[in-house]
């Protein structure tokens, strides 16, 4: 996976807080530390990664939309109609990050049961 297109980039927790080294920290609750691309443990752990960079960005934009309407007043049509357009695309992302996650930890599982 290349480091420098995010939209191939996931991450299996939502950041709480970017750095420069394009590491994410997982919110405090016991869980591993930052994923990089040179720590990732197994190729499995970087599609994780490389999913939830796509959805973090994706939760960007709506996020940028909705103050556009909330704080700045632009509650126009077309600025609604961007909103809900980006709504759609963060539930595509979601559910087809869920899927193969599930998918892949699943034949990972059977994997492991046949060896």
């Amino acid at each position: 996976m290349s480091s420098t297109n995010p939209n191939l980039m996931l991450s299996a927790y939502a950041p709480t807080q970017t750095t420069t080294s394009n590491a994410f920290n997982p919110p405090s609750t016991g869980l591993p530390g930052p994923v990089t691309e040179t720590n990732a443990k197994s190729w499995f752990e970087a599609m994780a990664k490389a999913w939830g960079t796509a959805l973090d960005s994706q939760a960007a934009k709506i996020t940028e939309l909705s103050d556009q309407i909330s704080n700045g007043g632009q509650d126009q049509p077309s600025t609604l109609t961007l909103l809900t357009t980006a709504s759609l695309q963060m539930q595509f992302l979601a559910t087809n990050a869920s899927t193969s996650n599930n998918s892949v930890g699943q034949a990972l599982e059977t994997l492991g049961r046949k060896q």
